[in-house]
């Protein structure tokens, strides 16, 4: 465990990190808690509900902003590496995590936290964890004292190959490879694959830089990647962000085609004060009658 407490002095201690791993792990653990409450809350299990105040549903993203703002006030206002820093990193993190888990219901303007277009939220959500993440754990030579010069040597190199590497993550991003960029983060091979690989066929970078030809031969390839890889995918998010409706709930159901409207009767003996539709008046409905335990009236 000597790595462990050399790692915990030099990057954490000495390279003044502890607000920014402290935020990072509420982070992660909001994001767990939130998803975890939110699951029980649709199965119908456990003493958890949704919240109301007047009518109206009070999502979660609401206090994470508040929560974002008081502690990057609180953050820029307060000494460095005081409590108040810790506090708020803790802040950040927690308000941070309410808000991305509902970004695809912000960046869309209705809900869609439990349809297929809310399993956005999950990729912004691990793809802000890796950023973090890297940042909090990621290795740099700057404000970490008591190092050989030797040492900050290899880390510099060690810096320029990241740069490069944050490089190709994002030529893969704009070659529409999302989820490959985000798994890059991590494994870097994976990256430098996908980044001399072909681009989705909808990406900026095809629409940009490729020939018809070439853009057809990026949807070919594409619909085999997404045949394949496609269903994992889907089980990935449903694992981590929960199964999607059939439906999105905000959006009215299609109406199934009804029974043609009976034909308005015509003036009968029995109803002489009703008139039926004429032919000077095609457009002009009859009024409907009165139930059959009322009597007619007419209005004077």
């Amino acid at each position: 465990m000597a790595w462990l407490h050399t790692w915990w002095y030099d990057e954490v201690v000495n390279g003044y990190k502890g607000p920014l791993l402290l935020s990072f792990v509420a982070y992660v653990v909001t994001f767990a808690s939130v998803r975890t409450i939110t699951r029980m809350i649709r199965a119908g299990k456990g003493p958890f509900h949704n919240v109301s105040s007047g009518g109206v549903h009070m999502h979660h993203s609401t206090p994470g902003v508040i929560l974002l703002m008081l502690g990057a006030f609180m953050g820029v206002g307060s000494p460095p590496l005081s409590v108040w820093t810790y506090v708020a990193g803790v802040m950040i993190g927690v308000g941070s995590s309410l808000v991305l888990d509902e970004f695809a219901m912000i960046f869309r303007l209705q809900d869609v936290y439990w349809s297929q277009e809310g399993q956005l939220s999950v990729n912004m959500v691990t793809l802000a964890a890796a950023c973090v993440g890297l940042a909090a754990v990621g290795v740099s030579p700057v404000a970490v004292s008591g190092l050989a010069s030797g040492a900050i040597v290899a880390r510099s190199v060690v810096v320029g190959v990241l740069v490069i590497h944050l490089i190709l993550v994002a030529i893969t991003a704009l070659k529409g490879k999302y989820p490959t960029a985000m798994v890059g983060f991590f494994v870097a091979p994976v990256t430098w694959i996908a980044a001399v690989r072909l681009a989705r066929p909808t990406s900026p970078w095809a629409r940009h830089r490729y020939s018809p030809a070439k853009i057809a031969h990026a949807q070919h390839r594409a619909a085999e990647f997404d045949h394949r890889w496609g269903p994992v995918r889907a089980r990935w998010d449903d694992l981590v962000g929960g199964s999607p409706s059939a439906q999105n709930p905000s959006s009215p159901a299609p109406s199934a085609p009804g029974p043609a409207a009976p034909a308005v009767p015509a003036p009968s003996a029995q109803n002489p004060g009703v008139p039926g539709p004429s032919a000077q008046n095609p457009g002009v409905p009859a009024p409907q009658a009165q139930g059959s335990g009322g009597s007619h009236r007419r209005n004077p």
